[in-house]
């Protein structure tokens, strides 16, 4: 299941009662045979509840790769925005104006945020989704999946995520309490005993928090101060040891050391913990919590997970569509993994079929470049030969850019 997907469904069973849960989960459903989905629209998936969530990691995605996605898709995507600055999870109708009954989504909002100020050129739309974030921000410092609700790791996570890729200082964010984002963090992990020092999620009828991988891994990302792009830690922390999470760096240490247990234990993948849901590998969690090691400095493990999507995710990315893509190409990259030879696909390839073709590639333009060059490059050798002039270089047209 995609990451933000579970989110989505405990929000609904919050917001609607558990009839709207089964809709949530239904990552692979197409819409109805009369509903024409936006042509910049990534997936073709029903985008209810995750519309303007996977348009935001498919396009931030291609960035990271050095691919300029098409022009409709990210007009799509700030066409979404409601004139207060916050996204809802999609809206068919963006001609529609903005009122009381909109489900705005602080996860698809901080998204969007992390994918155009990645893009660059939509500052002003940043600006205001950024002002939006802050207007909705918990007593405790934290962020709920809507306006309203507790705070809770995920949504804290990614916010945190957002503010850091529009440059603010997310520990710098504070509420009306005076409580930054980091104060939230330790309330929301558990105890170094039975829990694990798990991030906790929360039961949606008693309130009360239960370890979680899916909330650890973005509680780990949130309190390292990191977005979805993750570099490869080029040197390994020492090992996490569990104490009270005081503070959001012993939160985010207690953390890390459950993901590294629970992943050795699961042979490198996490298992489904959605309530209903039947006991399989979840390769969205798996790729999140990839993120989330390699912000730690915890290189192995990353490496190891990524290397066991990369033979078992082929069928789970078809099947999700372009989030899922997205999320293994940020796997790739935080595991210094190529996403262009992932397990023997070319993920940025396949994500790139999900929409609209993109405008260019830095590969495709730096090929382009090379064969344009080549024509010169003889003609001075030629001119060199004729002179009788021995000339000797080195010439890369082709640079070999670091990948994902």
């Amino acid at each position: 299941m995609n990451v933000r997907r579970s989110a989505a469904v405990l929000a609904a069973v919050a917001v609607f009662g558990s009839a709207a849960a089964p809709a949530a989960f239904a990552d692979t459903a197409s819409p109805s045979p009369s509903a024409k989905l936006p042509s910049g629209l990534y997936g073709d998936a029903d985008p209810k509840f995750d519309g303007v969530f996977r348009q935001s990691y498919a396009l931030l995605a291609q960035d990271s790769a050095g691919v300029k996605p098409a022009a409709k898709a990210v007009d799509w995507l700030t066409g979404q925005q409601c004139p207060s600055g916050g996204f809802a999870a999609y809206r068919a109708d963006a001609g529609e104006p903005c009122d009381s009954k909109t489900m705005f989504d602080s996860n698809a909002t901080a998204s969007a945020v992390q994918a155009l100020a990645a893009l660059g050129g939509q500052q002003k739309t940043v600006d205001k989704s950024v002002g939006w974030l802050k207007s909705v921000q918990n007593k405790d410092g934290g962020w709920g999946y809507s306006p309203g609700m507790d705070s809770d790791a995920n949504s804290t996570g990614i916010v945190i995520g957002a503010l850091a890729a529009a440059g603010e200082k997310p520990q710098s964010v504070k509420s009306q309490d005076g409580n930054s984002p980091y104060d939230a963090l330790p309330a929301l992990s558990m105890s170094c005993g039975k829990d694990g020092g798990a991030f906790g999620l929360a039961d949606v009828k008693s309130g009360k928090l239960s370890p979680n991988a899916d909330a650890t891994a973005a509680g780990v990302l949130g309190a390292h101060g990191k977005g979805l792009v993750v570099d490869a830690a080029e040197k390994k922390a020492a090992a996490p040891k569990c104490a009270k999470a005081d503070t959001a760096e012993q939160a985010a240490a207690n953390g890390t050391g459950y993901l590294l247990k629970t992943l050795a234990k699961g042979d490198d993948h996490l298992m489904s913990s959605m309530p209903g849901a039947k006991n399989m590998p979840d390769l969205g969690n798996t790729a999140d919590s990839v993120l989330a090691l390699a912000a730690a400095g915890q290189p192995e493990q990353a490496e190891k997970s990524a290397q066991w999507l990369a033979k078992n995710s082929a069928d789970w990315a078809e099947k999700s569509g372009p989030a899922a893509y997205a999320q293994l190409i940020f796997a790739a990259r935080a595991s210094g993994l190529d996403p262009r030879d992932f397990g023997g696909a070319d993920l940025v390839k396949q994500l790139n079929a999900q929409g609209p073709a993109p405008q260019a590639t830095e590969q495709a333009a730096e090929k382009k470049d090379s064969d344009d060059g080549g024509v010169s490059i003889w003609w001075v050798i030629g001119v060199g030969m004729v002179a009788g002039i021995g000339i000797g270089f080195l010439y890369s047209g082709n640079k070999k850019k670091q990948q994902l």
